[in-house]
Order: structure tokens, then C-alpha cells, then sequence
């Protein structure tokens, strides 16, 4: 393949619940966020691996339920969203989480980790979490695997043929940001293949040109669309 000089291209997310991948490995999540009523003390966390879906479906219940995605400044009149809440400001959590009791108002968290494994230097902030409802999203089975490859590359109007989607989804790393990364690193390539990849072609983009294509695997969060959250 020849290079050719591609103009950089911001993609943005729609996150959408039609959007979202549904399958075994988030259907507690899914669950959980549909019984606010059963949240103890109004509180949920969601937490999974990078890209396993938390930041979708905290988008998602925001907009259903017209909540705030950030730390209020002041007490909070509606529902709050917050991502990555392990990285939040500990104070300014552990007031939001008091404010929102008192409001009777739910609180989404999103993490990497439950917060039992947090790194927390406030006690009263570190019990307050541990009694909330904690909901694991676990690995990504066979079937989203496919299903997220396939809708990655519609989306970017790839033409890849099952075939040659089957082999990369039994050599890629099994994880959708391996996914995404690949799929990025296909659409950074597709000027110089007019769209379209044989397996050859692909292993060409996603190894070295001496590959001997019977192992690939996509360097983890190797490019800038790792940190996309897709459609999952």
C-alpha cells in the first residue's frame, strides 16, 4: 500500500440507548439502571474495564433523566451523573453525596473499580460509597465482540468481508478498545485500499509488512480513537 495523506477527522459519539450493544456481560447494569427506586440511599455505581460501556449508559440515564454530569457548584435540584467518579475531588463528592440525600436526588457513579478498591483518603466519604449498590460490566463476550467490529467498521463505511472479520476477531485482543483501535487504524489506512481490506491488507495495517498474519494484535490505546467510547 502506497501512503496518502489523510486530513485528521474529530469523530464524535452519539450516545443513544438504540446505540448501545446489548448482551449478557451488561445486562445487570442495564437492570440496575431502570430500578432507581432500589438504589440504597439513591446510589449506583457502574464499573467495568476502559470502553466496556459505563460512559454510554451514564449519557444515556442523564438524558432520560434530565441529570447534571458534573460536580454542582451548589446543592444540586436534579439528578447527577458523574464519570470516572473515582478521579472526582473527594470533597466535592462527598458533599454532592450528602446534598443529594438530603434532596432525595440519584447519584450515577461511573469507575474502573468498585469503590471498595478506591483509593480514598476521606473515611466518611470512603463508607459512603461502599454501601452503595456497586455493578460490575464484565468482559465482552463473543457475540458483542463481533457485533461492535461489525457496527465500527459500518460506521466508518468500511468494506470488510466476514471472513476477514472472523480473523480478526480470533487474533485481535479480546477487549472493544482493541476493537476500536483497530477499526481506527483501518480508517486511517482505507485512502490507500479505496475502503475496502483483505486480510492481508488488514494485516498490514495492524502489524509489521513481514507479518506472517497468523497472529495480529492491536496495540493497546496505541491511537487517539482508543479513548472513544463507540457505541458500546
Amino acid at each position: 500500500m502506497t501512503d496518502q495523506l489523510r486530513l485528521p477527522f474529530i469523530r464524535t459519539t452519539n450516545f443513544t440507548d438504540a446505540g448501545f450493544l446489548r448482551a449478557g456481560s451488561n445486562q445487570a447494569a442495564l437492570a440496575w439502571l431502570d430500578r432507581r427506586d432500589d438504589w440504597p440511599d439513591g446510589r449506583l455505581v457502574l464499573w467495568g474495564p476502559a470502553g466496556c460501556g459505563k460512559t454510554h449508559l451514564l449519557q444515556v440515564w442523564a438524558a432520560r433523566h434530565r441529570a447534571a454530569i458534573e460536580l454542582p457548584d451548589a446543592p444540586p435540584t436534579r439528578p447527577i451523573a458523574i464519570d470516572n467518579a473515582d478521579h472526582a475531588p473527594e470533597r466535592g463528592l462527598f458533599h454532592l453525596l450528602n446534598a443529594a440525600s438530603e434532596a432525595g436526588l440519584p447519584v450515577l457513579l461511573t469507575a474502573r473499580q468498585p469503590p471498595s478498591r478506591w483509593d480514598i483518603g476521606l473515611p466518611d466519604l470512603a463508607s459512603r460509597l461502599r454501601a452503595a449498590t456497586a455493578v460490575e460490566i464484565r468482559p465482552a463476550e463473543d457475540a458483542l465482540l463481533r457485533n461492535l467490529l461489525a457496527s465500527q467498521l459500518a460506521e466508518r463505511q468500511l468494506r470488510v468481508d466476514d471472513a476477514v472479520q472472523d480473523w480478526l476477531i480470533t487474533r485481535l485482543e479480546r477487549t472493544p478498545a482493541a476493537i476500536r483501535d483497530a477499526v481506527d487504524r483501518l480508517d486511517a489506512a482505507s485512502l490507500a485500499t479505496s475502503g475496502r481490506f483483505t486480510q492481508r491488507q488488514a494485516a498490514l495495517v495492524l502489524n509489521r509488512p513481514d507479518d506472517d498474519c497468523h497472529h495480529i494484535v492491536a496495540p493497546a490505546a496505541a491511537s487517539a480513537g482508543a479513548n472513544n467510547p463507540g457505541t458500546f
